[in-house]
This record gives structure tokens, sequence and C-alpha cells, in this order.
């Protein structure tokens, strides 16, 4: 299985670290190829909020019911900081991993991780910057994966 990580957002960094450590867990070769805002996710610390901004999907459990900020609010100072507070504490009151355990989880569990060096490039990173277990390559090695890979997902 290989999976592009292309999102650095809190809301958007559990979905390919819970694909990759479930396949890896039953047994499946796992790839993830991370790039433009998705490398954020491999830097020593992660600093990833979620945008609420421009996501109408993004409904909160309040009160019994669930309920999506206005806009209008999305643009006040600090608003993007409590929510993304908000949205940690809703994973720790249901012991869902935070993103640094299940990318230590997905690296333990053997999947392959690759940063894409034209984004290193591009963003200006350097090696020194990201996790241990990081490999770097381009799109010619996550084609190489993705061209043996029964499941190819962009996340």
């Amino acid at each position: 299985m290989t999976i592009i990580v292309s999102k650095g957002s809190l809301d958007a960094a559990y979905p390919p670290f819970i694909l990759a450590t479930m396949g890896a867990a039953m047994g499946v070769h796992v790839t993830m190829f991370f790039t433009f805002y998705g490398l954020s996710l491999l830097t020593k610390k992660i600093d990833a909020d979620v945008a609420a901004l421009g996501n109408p999907a993004l409904k909160l459990p309040v009160l019994g019911g669930h309920v999506g900020p206005l806009n209008l609010l999305s643009a006040l100072p600090g608003f993007e900081g409590e929510l993304s507070d908000h949205m940690r504490r809703m994973f720790a009151k249901t012991r869902v991993a935070d993103i640094e355990e299940l990318r230590a989880l997905t690296i333990e569990a053997g999947a392959k991780v690759i940063a894409c060096q034209m984004t290193m490039d591009l963003f200006g990173y350097s090696p020194e910057d990201l996790i241990a277990g990081v490999t770097l390559g381009g799109a010619a090695t996550y084609m190489e994966e993705a061209l043996k890979s029964k499941v190819n997902l962009f996340v």
C-alpha cells in the first residue's frame, strides 16, 4: 500500500497514519510519501492546527449536538488555536493517540516513510529537521513503490 500525504493540518494528519499503522499491523508493506504541507508531519516538532475557515464539514460535538464554527469566528485571532486545542482534548478524552505517537507507531511497524526531496528544497528543510527513520526520495521513488502496490491512496 502506498499513501501520498500532502496535508499537514491536525485533522488531516490522522487518516494517513491510522491507515498506515493498520496496514502494517495486517502484514501489508506500507510506503508513505510526504510532500508539500504533509512534509511538516515529519519534522521533530509537529505544529499542526485545525483550520476551520473553508472547512464546511467541520462540526464538533457541543452540548449534545454538533456545531460548526461561524466563518466570522474563524477569522478572529486565537480562534484556530483554541479550536485545535479543543480537538486535541477530544482525542485525549476518547483515548486516541496523538500524532507523534501514531507517527512513532507507523515507523515501529515497519512502514517506509519517504520525505519528498523537492518539497524539502522548496520549503527549506534539511534532513536534520526530520525525525529518525525517514528516507529521502522524489516522485520516481514513490512511483517505484506505487507500481508494485495493490492499494494507492492520496490522503
